[in-house]
């Protein structure tokens, strides 16, 4: 008895040690990401490990990860990663900034775009509800067992099936009401206001810079403000080395 005791004791013993011990092999790393002048922080870089950990900075550019004392941490933005840097070697873990490559220093202070944009998306998307929720009719999704274990079908399913004309106006004022959505959001992130400001461009220059360099919805929705920014700064240098060209 007194010697399966004690050999129970030394089992809680050592797993009470090996939890104690992944606990302590754990630790806080936290900072903040700045771009390359140290001054602007980054907000969107990825803070990944070599073991498959990740997070990613916040609007101040600030991030928190919990990784083990053997783990190395290093930071990817515009797919460009850092070189990884061993946790162990960081002497402050809950201050650990970082300074990437990236020039948005250049960048000249932009206006903060209008906080209406996702109010009035938010509305049309409930006044149009029924157009937006719309799917083509199929009876094969009502299916139900009835009393007595008769299977049938929704009849209203059934007749909308085969309205063709109703359903072909339908799905096309869907997709002319989803196009327009996608034309604001671009227009809300990609307007004068902002690409006058990194450009400089004005009058007739600017109208046909917004019309040639003008991003599709899915690269505006794929980048964050200092992507989107560094885009529109590049492209205006790009139009402005072509014009002079052609001058």
């Amino acid at each position: 008895m007194i010697r399966r005791f004690l050999v129970s004791v030394f089992l809680t013993t050592t797993v009470c040690f090996c939890c104690s011990y992944n606990t302590i092999a754990q630790v806080q790393v936290k900072g903040t990401v700045y771009d390359v002048t140290q001054r602007i922080p980054l907000d969107g870089v990825s803070v990944l490990s070599t073991t498959g950990r990740g997070t990613s900075t916040d609007s101040n550019g600030h991030y928190s990860i919990m990784l083990p004392h053997k783990d190395s941490i290093y930071f990817s933005y515009i797919g460009k990663p850092t070189k990884p840097v061993a946790v162990k070697d960081i002497t402050h873990p809950w201050d650990f900034n970082m300074s990437l490559h990236v020039t948005s220093g250049l960048l000249p202070t932009v206006i903060v775009r209008p906080k209406s944009y996702r109010l009035d998306s938010m509305q049309n998307r409930a006044d149009y509800a029924k157009i937006f929720n719309f799917q083509k009719p199929n009876p094969l999704k009502t299916i139900n067992t009835g009393a007595g274990g008769v299977v049938g079908m929704d009849p209203n399913e059934i007749i909308n099936m085969f309205r063709f004309k109703r359903n072909r106006r339908i799905l096309a004022f869907q997709n002319r009401l989803m196009q327009q959505e996608q034309d604001k959001y671009i227009n809300h992130r990609y307007n004068k206001a902002i690409v006058k400001k990194l450009t400089g461009l004005q009058g007739t220059a600017l109208d046909t810079f917004m019309v040639r360099y003008r991003p599709d919805y899915y690269f505006v929705q794929a980048c964050n403000d200092l992507e989107l920014y560094q885009y529109i700064w590049k492209a205006g240098k790009q139009f402005m080395a072509l014009s002079n060209r052609d001058k």
